[in-house]
C-alpha cells in the first residue's frame, strides 16, 4: 500500500497539492482495508484515512502507512484544519464517481479549490490498470475458485435443472469454498435464453440438447475473476457445432494476438474479423473485452472504438461470441495478462466444446 501511495503522490505532483478519495474501491485500493465509508487524504508528506466509529478500531489494528483518524460529525472541520496544517491549496477529487452533490458538499470548504477534472481518475487509472505481480496472483485464486465451481457443476449438469438452480450451483461453490465475493449476478442461460447476452436466469428448465451459457466468477481480497463457458447437455446439432467453431477461432485468434503495443481497436479486430467473415458480424453485438481487476469492469477496453495501447500488467477479457434470437447464443471468455512479450491466459480451462 505504501508503494500505491507513494506513486499516486509522484503522478500528482505540480497538478494538486493534495487528493482526497472517497470512492470505496480506490479507498481499499490504498488502504487494503474494505469499508463503505471513509476519506482518504494524501498529502506528499502524510497520508489520512478518516474513518467513522464502525470501522475504527479495525482500520487501526490493520491499516499502515496512514495516519487513522476517527471521523466525526464535523468531518468537514477535520478535513479544513489538515488541509491548513499541510498549507493545502488545490485538492483533488475523482470526477470520475464523485456525484454532483459530493462535490458541492466538499466546496463548502472555501479555502481550498477543489479540482473536479480528471487529475486524481486518470493517476488512479493509471495505477490500477498495470497490475502487480502480487494482485495477479489474488486474480488467479479467484479464477481458481470459478473453475472448481464450473468443474464441480458439470458433474451434475443435466436436463430438467433449471437456470437459477444452475446459477445456485456455481455461486455455493464458489462461496462454500472461500470466495469473499461473487464478482457479479452469475448469468446461467439454457435454450434460447442464450442468445441473450446479459440475460437474467429464471426457472426454465434446461432440455436435452441445449446449449447452456454461463457467466461468473469470484472475489479474492478485494480481486475478481471473469469467465465464461457455454456447453451441451446432450448432443448439439449440427448448426450449434459450427457456430461454436466460429466462436472459439475467433477466441483463439485473439488469444494468440493479445500482447503489448497494440490497441483495445486492434485485439477487438482480431476476433470480429473472423465472426464478420463468417457471416455473423451483426450477431456480435458487443466489445471483445474490458479489465478485470477490483472491479469486474475495468480499463482498459479491447472494443472496435478504443485506441488505447494495451501494456504489461493490464488484465482484460477476450470474450467473443455469436447470438441468434429465438435459436441459442454462444460465447467463450478467458480473461489474460498483458506480458512483456505476449499475454499469460489466467483461464486453465480449454476451450473446447463440453458436452455433458
Amino acid at each position: 500500500m505504501k508503494e500505491r501511495i507513494e506513486r499516486l503522490i509522484q503522478l500528482l505532483s505540480g497538478k494538486a497539492d493534495c487528493a482526497l478519495v472517497t470512492d470505496d474501491i480506490n479507498r481499499r485500493y490504498l488502504t487494503g482495508m474494505k469499508s463503505s465509508a471513509g476519506f482518504v487524504l494524501v498529502f506528499p508528506e502524510e497520508t489520512y484515512l478518516i474513518i467513522d466509529f464502525r470501522y475504527i478500531e479495525r482500520a487501526r489494528e490493520t491499516v499502515r502507512h496512514c495516519t487513522v483518524i476517527e471521523q466525526d460529525v464535523h468531518v468537514l472541520k477535520q478535513l479544513d484544519e489538515l488541509m491548513k496544517a499541510h498549507g493545502a491549496q488545490t485538492c483533488a477529487l475523482e470526477s470520475m464517481s464523485l456525484t454532483l452533490e459530493q462535490a458541492a458538499y466538499f466546496r463548502k470548504l472555501k479555502n481550498v479549490e477543489f479540482l473536479t477534472d480528471n487529475t486524481l481518475s486518470q493517476a488512479l487509472y493509471d495505477l490500477r490498470t498495470v497490475k502487480t505481480p502480487a494482485e495477479i496472483e489474488k486474480i488467479r485464486a479467484a479464477q481458481q475458485l470459478a473453475e472448481a465451481a464450473l468443474d464441480s457443476l458439470l458433474g451434475h449438469l443435466h436436463a430438467g435443472m433449471t437456470e437459477r438452480e444452475t446459477a445456485l450451483a456455481l455461486e455455493y461453490h464458489m462461496k462454500r469454498h472461500g470466495a469473499e465475493d461473487l464478482s457479479f449476478d452469475t448469468i446461467a442461460l439454457t435454450g434460447a435464453h442464450t442468445s441473450m447476452p446479459h440475460g437474467v436466469p429464471d426457472d426454465r428448465v434446461i432440455q436435452q440438447g441445449d446449449f447452456v451459457l454461463m457467466d461468473f466468477g469470484a472475489v479474492v481480497d478485494g480481486y475478481h475473476s471473469d469467465m465464461t463457458r457455454t456447453v451441451c447437455v446432450g448432443t448439439p446439432t449440427e448448426e450449434m457445432r459450427n457456430i461454436y467453431h466460429i466462436v472459439r477461432t475467433a477466441q483463439d485468434a485473439a488469444l494468440a494476438f493479445a500482447r503489448p503495443g497494440i490497441t483495445g481497436k486492434a485485439l477487438d479486430a482480431a476476433a470480429r474479423d473472423i465472426i464478420t467473415d463468417a457471416g455473423y458480424g451483426e450477431a456480435f453485438g458487443h466489445s471483445l473485452g474490458h479489465g478485470v481487476g477490483m472491479e469486474i469492469h475495468e480499463y482498459p477496453i479491447a472494443s472496435a472504438s478504443r485506441d488505447t495501447l494495451l501494456a504489461p500488467g493490464n488484465v482484460v477479457t477476450i470474450e467473443p461470441g455469436i447470438y441468434l434470437p429465438g435459436k441459442f447464443g454462444v460465447r467463450i471468455e478467458d480473461f489474460v495478462c498483458i506480458t512483456e512479450n505476449g499475454c499469460e491466459d489466467l483461464t486453465s480451462l480449454p476451450n473446447k466444446l463440453i458436452c455433458v
